[in-house]
């Protein structure tokens, strides 16, 4: 069976957006694949400067991983920054990368678009990614097309390094691009946590309600007929009730089926979806020692994969 890998950035509080275009769909790949998870704290540290919140962050997402059906008995899960080969890793493989394509990187690009002067750890962000990949012998990487590029550079410098010191020394990956719907926010943008238009994935039912209901539509009258296609509420609706949608983008068109009735439609799926989820959060949140518990079990499994791509690498480098 194949391995698949996905890294999970804890900088924030999970959100719908989260639960519908990555868990949800990373989940599902558990039934094809041997799949690891790692929270990717270190990465993190490019935008979170707050060590307590880090803390709070790394264990929120961990729990709502698990709160989400993942299964630590059937899915390695553990912390990034747990599994300190990485590092020596990253080092070997930055020996074989051109600053050139760091410098073609996305985000290190944008943030000079934004006119910032980018720290060395968003230049050097592909180079430990690929270091989080190749460790692990993953043959795919589920990703979006605007993580293709990550992809393309892990596979380049895992060709290098085999072509230098030998072939199989590394696993060379292949992207699984990701072809689920851009998930909107409440103002039709993506859903982001800092544009302040994001759904909460675990907030109490009320809190879910009241955020329902802030999202935007248009204001045609009751009895009038209303185009689903484009809509906010309808393109939540249809990814989280698929087999319903049909049937609110009929009423919607009927007429005398308010954007309030939708809104009210919306987040009843959305309850029943995530209600049970919620308690199981809560419940696995509170229990922190459970959690860290369950982090340094992953660790030591992941640990024993990584000394063993290490010793390979360092015996084919030269370093014994």
């Amino acid at each position: 069976m194949k391995t698949s890998l996905t890294g999970i950035k804890p900088t924030n509080n999970p959100h719908l957006g989260n639960y519908l275009g990555a868990i949800r769909p990373a989940l599902a790949l558990a039934r094809s694949y041997r799949t690891l998870y790692f929270i990717a704290d270190y990465h993190a540290l490019t935008t979170v400067r707050d060590p307590a919140l880090l803390r709070q962050y790394t264990r929120d997402v961990t729990a709502a991983w698990i709160a989400s059906g993942l299964d630590p008995a059937q899915t390695l899960l553990y912390r990034q920054s747990d599994v300190r080969e990485v590092f020596e890793l990253a080092w070997v493989l930055s020996c074989l990368l051109a600053t050139g394509q760091l410098e073609r990187g996305h985000a290190y690009k944008a943030a000079l678009d934004r006119g910032e002067a980018p720290s060395a750890g968003v230049f050097n962000y592909p180079v430990l990614m690929a270091a989080d990949i190749l460790l692990y012998d993953a043959h795919v990487v589920p990703v979006g097309e605007d993580q293709r590029q990550h992809i393309e550079l892990t596979r380049d410098v895992a060709k290098r390094l085999n072509h230098l010191y030998g072939e199989g020394t590394l696993v060379v990956p292949e992207a699984l691009v990701d072809d689920a719907p851009l998930v909107p926010g409440t103002d039709g943008e993506k859903m982001s946590k800092s544009r302040g238009n994001a759904l909460p994935l675990f907030a109490p039912a009320s809190e879910l309600r009241k955020a329902v209901m802030r999202i935007a539509t248009s204001s045609e009258p009751l009895e009038a007929p209303k185009e689903p296609e484009g809509s906010v509420v309808y393109r939540l609706y249809r990814q989280v009730a698929p087999a319903r949608a049909d049937e609110m983008a009929t009423k919607l068109r009927a007429g005398g089926y308010g954007w309030g009735h939708a809104k009210q439609d919306l987040f009843e799926a959305l309850e029943a979806e995530l209600g049970p989820k919620r308690e199981r959060y809560q419940a696995i949140r509170a229990d922190e020692a459970g959690l860290e518990a369950t982090l340094a079990a992953g660790a030591e499994r992941a640990r024993a994969i990584a000394a063993a791509t290490m010793r390979r690498v360092r015996h084919a480098v030269g370093i014994d």
